[in-house]
């Protein structure tokens, strides 16, 4: 067992694992970047409400191609499917924090609708003669094991311009985040920066179906994010350490996946970060459990000493 593990890390467990591997983790890269802007403009539960509203138009996609004579699992088709209902999750979103609903109250019913949409036409495609929906569930918590090789080139283009595309609206994503009334009298159109902000969301979260499921991809979106937090206060060296931790999780995450099958990829990589979350809430320096008890006692100390 450990020989295949020694032999996924260093890219020796074939063509196709190398792929996996090296496409995880440019997609654990572009979700931890991107999940760096999405926490700091307090967005993460906007994105789980999108990764749960993916479902719906997963199944319909599925459905569409399976009529047309297909097998329905092109993961191009079912992008595209849940792509489409996202935005219209979105949208339905937006409609309702146009009324008097709480914001979290109107993220929660369109979460819940949406997912529950979803669920029932999963159910209906299980018990219908078309197409091969086995292992479709997969986008739930994710799978590697029937990815291809097209899938995973398909994964690393998409993540390599989700990144290049953060890189250039950097400056506006972090004016907004940080000062929105600042950034629209410096010109920043913060409302299409904020759509723009989705929109690379929606991107992490469409290349994220294969590899950790519609579930879990929040975690690979957020916890990163969390841990870079501990580290540094600088958005440019959060978003880098959030982009690395989610890089490594997804590669060795993806690797360990590979050298043992009965390991799910979405649940081991969502594991891995939140080891590296805790390690951060425990040793960061400044943030860190460990820093700031020592401070307190140096205090405590300071105190005692002051009253004598």
């Amino acid at each position: 067992m450990l020989d295949a593990v020694l032999n996924a890390l260093i890219l020796n467990a074939g063509y196709n694992a190398a792929l996996v591997g090296l496409g995880a983790a440019l997609l654990g890269l572009a979700a931890g970047c991107t999940g760096a802007f999405v926490t700091l403009r307090r967005r993460a539960l906007t994105s789980d409400a999108m990764a749960h509203a993916t479902l719906p138009g997963i199944a319909v996609a599925f459905l569409l191609m399976a009529a047309a004579g297909g097998d329905g699992r092109n993961l191009a088709g079912l992008m595209i499917g849940a792509g489409l209902s996202a935005v219209l999750g979105l949208a339905w979103l937006d409609s309702l924090s146009r009324t008097r609903l709480p914001e979290d109250a109107a993220i929660g019913a369109t979460l819940a609708s949406f997912y529950g949409a979803g669920i029932v036409l999963m159910t209906v495609i299980q018990n219908l003669a078309l197409g091969r929906p086995a292992g479709l569930d997969s986008v739930l918590l994710g799978s590697t094991a029937g990815m291809l090789r097209g899938d995973a080139i398909t994964l690393a283009i998409g993540a390599a311009l989700t990144l290049g595309l953060l890189l250039l609206l950097r400056r506006p994503l972090i004016m907004t985040a940080f000062d929105p009334g600042h950034a629209r009298l410096m010109g920043v159109n913060t409302d299409l920066t904020d759509r723009a902000l989705l929109l690379l969301t929606l991107a992490c979260v469409l290349l994220g179906l294969h590899v950790v499921g519609l579930i879990l991809i929040v975690a690979l979106l957020i916890i990163p994010a969390l841990a870079a937090r501990l580290w540094s206060d600088r958005m440019e060296t959060v978003a880098l350490l959030a982009g690395a931790i989610g890089a490594v999780a997804g590669y060795l995450g993806a690797a360990l996946s590979v050298a043992l099958p009965d390991l799910p990829t979405g649940p081991a990589i969502v594991l891995i970060t939140f080891t590296a979350f805790a390690l951060s809430a425990l040793i960061a320096p400044r943030k860190g459990i460990l820093a700031q008890t020592v401070a307190r006692a140096r205090l405590r100390r300071a105190a005692i000493s002051g009253r004598r």
